[in-house]
């Protein structure tokens, strides 16, 4: 039972060191080096399990049971080799000799693994059971083990090799792999000499750990950096985007809002009708008189000023309600709440106003209301229409006026 106590301890130190590694999705949708190092972690907290199970069926001298459990052991074993070297490779990120040859011993020996596991299961190569339950280790898992180890240390070799062309941010890492490499192969030889006892699962342990604080933890601390780079680029583009937004739907000579704003109100609006999520709202259809005759008597400077002084008036009465300038000479507002409950009387002293600037010679603005009828208008354009007749029914008595 102690030899399961030691790699249940290395399980639970495993799952809580890198709980975020096996959680987090990130590890499976970034860089291929990430995704290794998650498999490897994973394949690391598989084999803790089968190493514990191991000790309570050996114990318990359940010698079918032990013996499928060892062939998993082997197999996870073989596992974290594999995952590891991939890591390592991706990591370094570099097409060489070197780096294809550790790559294809990785993959053949969990394949050898896989093959003398099969083949253990009718001629004992690898372990075996006498009568009496107890394990023996076969010539092939020494070789196995002696396998790993060269790979490990070969590896680990290589990294340290490559630290005078590593720029100087990452020669703690590879220095940090290296030396989980070497950990890992001293206490593979130490399970060689003394194979009943849980020296690879405290190097795989003490490796891990060893990645995690000196390179995952730099990496994670890189990419929260990088996100947050990446965070406040997007606020400043948003900020952007709502600065030429704000441009675009704001009219550049009288500060209401513009045509690409009345656009997009009207589109809102319609979608409202449809979800029937708006029961009441007026517009309210504006148009300046005598423009033309400005612009071509006095010139456009001065017509620009009658159409600021006529936005002006309508500004002042519909002060609640958002007030869009649809063309040259033509305004509408869009009545909501408070303006909408006071429509009749603001547009009565609006009005009464115009009709005092005919006398006077201010702007002289026609205008036209009509309200939404729930049930029977589907669009906006459809209020919008009747407010549109009625300004002109406006416009006409405005000029018998003058």
């Amino acid at each position: 039972m102690n030899y399961s106590s030691a790699a249940l301890m290395a399980l639970l130190v495993h799952i809580i060191i890198h709980f975020n590694v096996i959680r987090n999705t990130h590890y499976r949708k970034e860089q291929p080096s990430a995704k290794a190092y998650r498999w490897m972690i994973l394949s690391v907290g598989a084999f803790y399990v089968f190493d514990a199970l191991w000790g309570v069926l050996y114990s318990a001298r359940l010698t079918q049971a032990v013996a499928f459990d060892t062939m998993l052991y082997f197999l996870s074993m073989g596992a974290t080799m594999f995952f590891w070297t991939r890591f390592v490779v991706l990591y370094l990120g570099e097409k060489n000799r070197f780096t294809k040859a550790i790559s294809i011993i990785g993959c053949l020996l969990i394949s050898m693994i896989a093959v003398l596991l099969i083949i253990n299961l009718f001629t004992p190569v690898m372990f075996w059971f006498d009568e009496s339950g107890v394990y023996h280790a076969g010539n092939l898992r020494y070789a196995i083990l002696l396998i790993q180890i060269l790979l490990f240390i070969l590896a680990s070799v290589y990294l340290m090799a490559t630290l005078p062309k590593t720029e100087s941010k990452d020669r703690k890492h590879h220095i940090a792999i290296a030396i989980s490499g070497i950990t890992v192969a001293a206490m593979d030889i130490l399970q060689v000499i003394f194979p009943l006892q849980p020296f690879y699962s405290i190097g795989c342990l003490l490796g891990t750990c060893i990645i995690h604080t000196f390179v995952v933890g730099d990496m994670e601390y890189d990419r929260r950096i990088e996100l947050e780079e990446m965070l406040r680029r997007e606020a400043q583009q948003e900020k952007e985007l709502g600065s030429a937004k704000q441009l675009a739907y704001t009219d550049s000579l009288t500060g209401v809002k513009s045509s690409h704003a009345y656009v997009e109100i009207e589109k809102q609006v319609d979608q409202r009708i449809t979800d029937d999520d708006i029961r009441e709202f007026g517009v309210v259809v504006f148009d300046l008189n005598g423009l033309k005759e400005i612009n071509d008597t006095k010139g456009h400077d001065a017509g620009n000023q009658y159409i600021q002084g006529g936005c002006r008036i309508i500004c002042e009465h519909f002060k609640h309600s958002p007030v869009f300038r649809i063309g040259g000479d033509e305004f509408v507002a869009f009545l909501e709440g408070e303006d909408f409950r006071n429509r009749k009387i603001i547009l009565a002293a609006f009005e009464t106003q115009i009709d005092e600037n005919v006398r006077s010679g201010g702007p002289v603005v026609a205008s036209g209301m009509a309200v939404f009828r729930h049930g029977k208008d589907n669009s906006y354009r459809r209020v919008f229409e009747r407010a549109d007749q009625r300004m002109y029914d406006r416009k006409g008595v405005l000029k018998a006026m003058d």
